[in-house]
């Protein structure tokens, strides 16, 4: 029976990507690189693959969190011919885009919902980042209350799918792995990774991507949190 239900935070309940490229735009707009005629939707798709390809080198290691900051910027400018003279100045650009990205934050519209469908049961979530970043996220957006425990990567020293990342939720709320479900947007790092540690591991597949990987794996699937205490009433 399942008790617990932990969440991943960016793109899973806080829409994450859609703030991401309204931030970039903004920002490029105040600091004066993007003409009128610009392609924003291309500017904005690159952020976001620049994005993943270095949060994923941190995800490795083979970036610190500042370091993949420092590299997103550094790539994503070369282009209009600007080259940051330090660390210092990449992270500077960044915090200033980060005003923006802020000013964009939004919860997905089946996030509430689905935390109040839930309230029966005991919440919390697990992500990737820094205490100091995602905390925020969680009060500006007014869901804080509904979340037990929330851990972050940064502070507990292992990033997802490390399965002890799971196994640390799991004891701080007191229950079995089999007793907890985990529910992400990302198939490996968060559905496969919590299915690995024990945990039921449910994949948020909001955009239709090919379920075949999932359903090899054994991992729950579904389209949108709504149907989240369905998948958790077939257990």
């Amino acid at each position: 029976m399942i008790s617990v239900v932990l969440f991943d935070l960016d793109d899973t309940l806080f829409a994450h990507r859609r703030a991401v490229e309204d931030g970039v735009v903004a920002h490029l707009r105040t600091i004066g690189l993007l003409g009128a005629d610009a392609n924003t939707a291309a500017e904005a798709a690159r952020w976001s693959a620049l994005e993943e390809e270095h949060y994923t080198r941190y995800l490795r290691g083979e970036l610190d969190y500042l370091g993949q900051r420092r590299a997103r910027a550094t790539d994503f400018v070369r282009p209009y011919g600007v080259q940051f003279e330090s660390d210092a100045a990449s992270e500077e650009w960044f915090e200033t885009y980060l005003h923006e990205y802020r000013a964009a934050w939004k919860l997905h519209d089946d996030a509430l919902p689905a935390l109040r469908a839930l309230s029966h049961l005991r919440l919390g979530i697990i992500t990737n980042g820094v205490t100091h970043f995602q905390q925020p996220k969680l009060d500006a957006l007014g869901i804080t209350p509904h979340f037990e425990h929330v851990i972050t990567s940064g502070d507990f020293g292992a990033v997802k799918p490390d399965p002890r990342i799971f196994l640390h939720a799991c004891a701080l709320f007191g229950v079995a792995p089999a007793q907890a479900a985990y529910v992400g947007d990302r198939l490996q790092t968060d559905a496969i990774g919590a299915n690995n540690a024990g945990l039921m591991g449910i994949w948020l597949n909001r955009f239709g991507a090919e379920p075949g990987e999932a359903e090899a794996a054994g991992v729950r699937m579904i389209a949108s949190l709504v149907d989240l205490p369905g998948a958790l009433g077939r257990a």
